[in-house]
């Protein structure tokens, strides 16, 4: 057999090991080992924007759905490497985020009825008015949520000032009779992330905290209400919300209502 029927034959066993399922198990359990997110490499982990899931969106083009052990190696590789710079991030003092949720009351009920068109231009007009706060006070959006966001802000003051502006500019947008009322809820804490989502009970708080808030209310945690400037926002406590049915809350969670301190006169 000539030098080139040799490496033919070679490179056919490595193609075969490296589709064996028993080769792939053997790996993904070596992950399971290895340090960082064993599950890395599934839409949800490489959606970040570290150098490490970017790498992984680039490679997972590479290889077929079928399951391959030399993948598992790469990913195994990329697991350990984004690990490290989360390990990084950890040693620099990554601050506690405060996470911000919003909703449009009354929204879905005058969608059926108002039809797509009116429905599309008015979110297009909402994003308009409570995207760009967001930006503008050092904020990123997660997700969008149909009539509401997620964002995440580096402080609880940041996050106010952002929910007080989106409301004054969405005052003037209206469609088809319906004028959005905003609601809200913050909630500081460390939620996990996740590629670019963010997962845990921190994140759970304030999406229940803009549930339970009324047309105009912004619901405040205590963790947030503690960054909060008292020379310009003013708080007081929320007394009835049920939150012996709000699933992921902690029960002894103490909640306030923020609204902007309005400020002295000049003579």
């Amino acid at each position: 057999m000539g030098e080139d029927g040799r490496a033919r034959r070679v490179l056919r066993n490595v193609l075969e090991v490296d589709r064996q399922p028993a080769a792939v198990a053997a790996l993904r359990r070596v992950r399971r080992l290895l340090p960082g997110d064993a599950g890395f490499g599934d839409p949800l982990s490489v959606s970040g924007r570290d150098s490490a899931a970017v790498v992984a969106r680039v490679a997972d083009r590479l290889f077929d759905e079928q399951p391959r052990a030399t993948r598992e190696v790469g990913l195994g590789a990329l697991q350990v490497w984004q690990s490290a710079l989360a390990g990084v991030a950890r040693r620099r003092g990554e601050p506690m985020r405060t996470v911000l949720f919003t909703d449009l009351v009354g929204f879905s009920s005058w969608a059926l009825q108002a039809g797509d068109d009116d429905t599309l231009a008015l979110l297009r007009r909402v994003a308009s008015a409570l995207e760009p706060p967001v930006g503008a006070h050092g904020g990123q959006v997660v997700k969008r949520l149909g009539d509401g966001l997620m964002a995440v802000f580096p402080g609880p003051q940041a996050a106010f000032q952002a929910v007080q502006d989106g409301q004054q500019r969405l005052a003037g947008v209206e469609r088809a009779g319906y004028r959005p009322a905003l609601k809200a809820g913050l909630h500081t804490g460390r939620p996990r992330a996740i590629g670019s989502d963010y997962l845990g009970v921190d994140v759970n708080v304030a999406a229940r905290l803009a549930e339970r808030a009324a047309a105009g209310e912004l619901l405040v945690s205590d963790t947030a209400l503690a960054g909060l400037d008292p020379e310009r926002v003013d708080v007081r406590r929320k007394r009835t919300l049920p939150w012996a049915r709000a699933k992921g809350v902690p029960e002894d969670l103490t909640v306030y209502v923020a609204t902007p301190r309005a400020q002295p006169t000049e003579l």
